[in-house]
């Protein structure tokens, strides 16, 4: 019971604080000013990410360039999370990024490790962009998702969190069929669907009053999306610490873990809602 109260109390600072950041342009009266604040959170959270990974990775013996993977995920969630407040075109500026910036990034990295004294140099180099891959584009994308014309983060962000919740109380409730136990123990195939029925139901009810221009079928596609890239999101996270053997990633947030912890879930879901409005609902 003490840890389900730690766990509680957390999770209304993390919610307070993320929708704070979200919501702070409106409440101050100024978009610009509100678009750096959530830029800035989400650098801290991109960094922490980085910390997090790198951690984890040198229990492998692995070496990455750490001082060049913490300016890369700095600099992508930068980048991008400050593209709305420039008002760059959003479409433009993330298709710039994929084609051009991330081939002269590797070709950067694989060159610092010809001075990097490693014993798997491609394995380093893969390993020192993975950060700014798998957290720091996506954080960046977030601001992206508020600011674009349909508004959509705070319902992405309500989609995952009640999959989470309902996989949870439904897992706990009736589960009795594990899914996927050497990754997760806990995770049943019970409280998987029940966690994707509650989200898809607050997708096409909740949705279209959240943002009426999105028709309902696509806010159904949106709850699939991120229902089912939610339980996967976390087990590739709950894959990568048991390949090393730790239970959470750190421990900054009580009760919950660390940065990957508690963002592992969004990570994966974000770009994929990203790709899908920008092809299907013209982001």
């Amino acid at each position: 019971m003490k840890n389900f109260w730690t766990r509680a109390a957390s999770a209304v600072v993390y919610v307070v604080l993320f929708l704070g950041c979200i919501y702070s342009g409106a409440l101050l009266g100024d978009k610009t000013i509100g678009g750096i604040i959530l830029a800035a959170f989400l650098l801290f959270v991109s960094c922490g990410c980085t910390f997090e990974f790198f951690r984890i990775v040198e229990r492998q013996g692995a070496t990455p360039c750490k001082p060049l993977g913490y300016f890369l995920s700095f600099a992508a969630t930068a980048a991008l999370a400050l593209i709305p407040v420039m008002n760059v075109a959003l479409g433009f500026a993330t298709t710039m990024v994929v084609y051009t910036v991330f081939p002269a990034l590797f070709a950067i990295v694989a060159i610092v490790q010809l001075w990097y004294h490693s014993e798997q140099p491609f394995r380093d180099a893969a390993y020192t962009m993975l950060p700014m891959l798998y957290a720091a584009i996506p954080l960046g994308l977030m601001p992206m998702l508020h600011n674009s014309p349909y508004n959509v983060l705070v319902m992405v962000l309500i989609m995952v969190w009640m999959n989470d919740n309902g996989a949870y109380m439904g897992g706990s409730l009736l589960g009795k069929h594990k899914m996927w136990e050497r990754h997760s123990p806990g995770k049943t195939w019970e409280g998987t669907a029940i966690g994707v029925v509650v989200t898809l139901l607050v997708a096409v009810f909740v949705g279209p009053l959240f943002n009426s221009a999105i028709a309902w079928y696509h806010w159904l596609v949106l709850g699939f999306i991120c229902s089912v890239v939610d339980t996967l999101g976390d087990l590739v996270e709950s894959m990568l610490k048991r390949s090393v053997g730790v239970k959470d990633s750190g421990s900054i947030m009580p009760g919950h873990g660390g940065f990957l912890d508690r963002f592992d879930s969004l990570l994966v879901a974000t770009p994929l809602v990203y790709v899908y409005l920008l092809l299907f609902v013209q982001l």
